[in-house]
């Protein structure tokens, strides 16, 4: 990952500008590592959990920023990598954690989407390298459990429910914040399954 052009790096790697000195303490050390960026960095596993019934409806969590709580936004299940797992089976761990839903390996497609993200969460500006695998759950699947969220994810994560995708749409039109921001679409297009095409997004709000 490039380093700005004429940014200087502090000694102890970070870019000064956008990581702050004690930035390891405003996010978990045990995921993110500074990158030759002199950024924050880690790798991450998300699902696009859709069903049918009712309604074509997708699951999503809303939170807000440790930093600043006016910074509110939607986005699919899932986070980090442990140190030696496999995207899929963080996928699955981090789906279990947050919504309650077990699933095997073979209940995911994909990955669906490759996104590079660059963020500021915490006051910190962070690169985020994600894979995201589709799941369609019936309705003996939709269910959903919040008791796995840690203390730090009671802090920031307001909701986590089902979203009609007409809801969503015009949730979307109203000012709504989502990420990755093809996904209200790409959920219409995901409900009759997946046509093999990787999508490879780069986004950035930093």
């Amino acid at each position: 990952m490039p380093r700005r052009p004429g940014a200087r790096l502090a000694e102890d790697g970070r870019d000064p500008e956008r990581v702050p000195e004690n930035w390891n303490e405003l996010l978990d050390p045990a995921e993110w590592r500074l990158n030759a960026e002199g950024l924050p960095f880690r790798r991450a596993a998300r699902v696009i959990a859709l069903r049918r019934e009712p309604r074509p409806a997708i699951l999503l969590v809303i939170g807000h920023d440790f930093g600043d709580a006016s910074h509110v936004w939607a986005f699919t299940p899932g986070g980090g990598l442990l140190p030696g797992e496999t995207p899929v089976h963080g996928a699955r761990r981090e789906l279990a954690e947050e919504t309650g839903i077990g699933l095997s390996a073979a209940a995911l497609t994909g990955p669906v989407v490759e996104r590079r993200a660059l963020f500021v969460f915490n006051r910190v500006t962070c690169r985020q390298d994600e894979l995201f695998y589709l799941a369609h759950l019936g309705s003996a699947d939709v269910a959903i459990d919040r008791s796995g969220w840690t203390a730090a994810e009671q802090e920031v994560l307001d909701s986590l429910r089902w979203w009609e995708l007409n809801e969503l749409d015009a949730a979307v039109t109203q000012g709504l914040t989502i990420y990755p921001r093809i996904l209200p679409r790409l959920a219409h297009e995901l409900m009759d399954g997946w046509d093999g095409a990787v999508r490879r997004i780069d986004e950035g709000i930093a």
